[in-house]
């Protein structure tokens, strides 16, 4: 593939994303991590949010979430997810299709664990995407579980993190005149070396 060099270059994509990801970090005003996450209902129906992606590792990409959200039910009983990461200031985007697994063990604990306080006692309050009564409900239930776990609480049991293990990577570059370049990295399965095409724009 001879005329994939520059921000393309490199025969890993997770170090290609760690460096675009770093690059963002320099120029997109808010949240450079921020990923617009794709799962589907048990009747196929999509659903996309916002999340933060926290880390790229050597094999996946991880974010963290409570347990019994919409998502973590979704992507649970499906075992796949998607996202995308746009930076408008870099005019670039990744594509992320693989299968998850749960990562609820010391990892979790750990990135828990940097986590404000605030923070951590907000993931024992919220029961994320149930129906809430009102503002002043949540308030209070951050102060009753602030009084029961203190100014050090652990990891909830129902709070933790997904590793997404890609199959599909895209890295996606504007181009003048709408003639973008775009390489999709893919494999069937995890651990397969990757197939790597140019698309069209």
């Amino acid at each position: 593939m001879s005329d994939r060099d520059g921000i393309f270059a490199g025969e890993n994509p997770f170090v290609i994303a760690r460096a675009w990801l770093a690059e963002a970090t320099k120029t997109e005003v808010n949240d450079p991590n921020a990923i617009a996450l794709s799962t589907v209902d048990a009747d196929g129906m999509p659903n996309a949010r916002m999340v933060l992606l926290k880390e790229i590792e050597a094999e996946a990409f991880v974010f963290y979430t409570n347990y019994e959200s919409r998502k973590a039910v979704e992507m649970t009983q499906s075992g796949k997810a998607a996202f995308v990461l746009h930076w408008k200031s870099l005019a670039r985007q990744i594509r992320v299709r693989g299968v998850v697994e749960k990562e609820d063990g010391p990892v979790a604990d750990a990135y828990y664990a940097s986590r404000s306080l605030k923070s951590r006692l907000g993931a024992w309050a919220s029961e994320q995407s149930r129906p809430l009564e009102s503002r002043t409900a949540l308030m209070a239930k951050v102060a009753k579980v602030t009084l029961q776990h203190g100014s050090d609480p652990k990891r909830p049991p129902f709070w933790g993190g997904f590793r997404i293990i890609p199959l599909e990577i895209e890295f996606w570059a504007d181009g003048p005149f709408r003639l973008h370049d775009r390489f999709r990295w893919s494999r069937n399965t995890h651990g397969q070396k990757w197939d790597i095409t140019r698309l069209n724009p």
